[in-house]
């Protein structure tokens, strides 16, 4: 396999066109984009991306901790919110290293810990060993709100999406961030898993065993591959009341992936033979007739990923969807958030509350 990587990493022009392709992505996680060309900028090649990502991270994660030995609680929560993202990003690649790629994962995992620890103490760790891990939490003053389950996609975790949780936050609901198998701090030890909807019905076993939050009112919102989770999930866990999917598939075509896709779904799935049985499982024929609670579908009108069919069937094919096409948006719209985010927020808290 890490031949095969290597020449991904190695194809011409490759550095500033993933430069070029993950800058909104990035700036939708919140990374700095200032600083993002910065570090960017000291880049000989692909390969040295994650020690360049993982050292912006270590120098947020020493502001952090500069801040709580003064005393500086909330800025050090920040700084170390701010860390968490940083290290996350360096694990984006197929790279051949995945020992890095783990520590990396887990330094954006206890970065997160450490920030939730000083910005939102009662937040709470609710994991299964080998299925899921995540933070619960609930908006200040809520009676047992309902709760989203937040899911990332293929190359993202639970430290991705802080604009979506907090959005969701603001709005009265509570939110589970998680990484699911092959996914974040997963992903050392676990590989994609095709039948999604088995570990969010495990997902919302845990959230019913919470007192502080309404599980009878869950919903969900899956971001890129966490989009097809999430679309699964509806159509097979009937305690799921309302789901928005965000860059989510629909079907996947192995032969005509790009190369970045491909490689690094055989990263995840743990071999190339792995992966080609996974991406023939991703299609959502035949399923989306299932879905017949409300389903939101959002898709940017500018993500063409070669064999990925973007969400405008599932709208139209579930009993309950409808369809929100932005036409200048990327893939995750991270260059158009305000088109998408704030009403999606909406959506969900009227589905979950009406």
């Amino acid at each position: 396999m890490s031949e095969t990587v290597t020449s991904f990493l190695q194809l011409p022009g490759i550095l500033a066109q993933f430069i070029t392709i993950n800058r909104s992505r990035a700036t939708g996680a919140g990374l700095d984009p200032f600083e993002y060309e910065r570090v960017t900028a000291g880049l000989a090649s692909l390969h040295d991306w994650p020690d360049a990502f993982r050292a912006a991270g270590r120098g947020h994660l020493a502001a952090g901790e500069r801040g709580e030995a003064e005393g500086r609680l909330v800025s050090a929560g920040d700084a170390y919110r701010t860390a968490a993202r940083w290290f996350h990003y360096s694990v984006l690649l197929p790279h051949p290293d995945r020992a890095t790629a783990a520590l990396a994962a887990s330094e954006s995992d206890e970065a997160m810990r450490r920030a939730l620890t000083l910005l939102d103490p009662k937040a709470e760790r609710v994991e299964e060993p080998g299925r899921f891990a995540g933070w619960l939490r609930a908006p200040e003053g809520a009676d047992r709100p309902p709760v989203v389950v937040v899911v990332p996609g293929l190359d993202s975790s639970k430290e991705e999406f802080h604009a979506v949780t907090e959005a969701l936050l603001r709005r009265g609901l509570a939110t589970f961030t998680m990484d699911g198998p092959g996914q974040g701090v997963l992903a050392a030890t676990t590989t994609v898993q095709a039948d999604y909807h088995r570990v969010l019905g495990r997902v919302v076993d845990a959230l019913e065993e919470r007192p502080g939050v309404d599980a009878a009112r869950t919903g969900v919102i899956g971001l890129s591959m966490g989009g097809f989770y999430a679309a699964l999930g509806a159509a097979y866990e009937p305690r799921i009341r309302a789901t928005a999917t965000v860059s989510g598939p629909y079907w996947l075509v192995w032969d005509e992936l790009n190369a970045y896709v491909s490689q690094t779904l055989a990263q995840r799935c743990g071999g190339l033979d792995a992966a080609r049985e996974f991406s023939a499982r991703l299609d959502l024929r035949g399923v989306a007739e299932r879905i017949v609670s409300p389903l939101r579908v959002v898709d940017g009108g500018q993500d063409t990923i070669p064999g990925v069919t973007n969400g405008e069937l599932l709208a139209r094919q579930a009993p309950g969807g409808e369809y929100l096409l932005v036409p200048h948006g990327d893939h995750l719209l991270g260059n158009a958030r305000a088109d998408w985010l704030p009403s999606t927020a909406d959506w969900l808290v009227e589905r979950l509350t009406g």
